[in-house]
């Protein structure tokens, strides 16, 4: 392969590598904000600690849940 194929072949993984990214992110928005929205949680109370405790509480619900099933 020439290196010109070699860095077409990078830079169509690099894009690939972000648009999974992006998506990653878009997925975690939504789920934060429909977590927010059914909660019924204020963001503008929501600090930095809070918003840990809460996910850590999340979690520790789905890993409950999962054994669960």
């Amino acid at each position: 392969m020439s290196q010109s194929n070699l860095e077409k072949q990078e830079a169509k993984l690099k894009a690939f590598n972000q648009k999974i990214k992006d998506e990653k992110n878009k997925i975690e928005q939504r789920l934060g904000k429909q977590i927010i929205s059914q909660s019924s949680l204020d963001y503008a109370n929501l600090s930095n600690d809070q918003i840990k405790l809460l996910a850590k509480q999340f979690s520790e619900f789905l890993k409950v849940k999962s054994v669960d099933h």
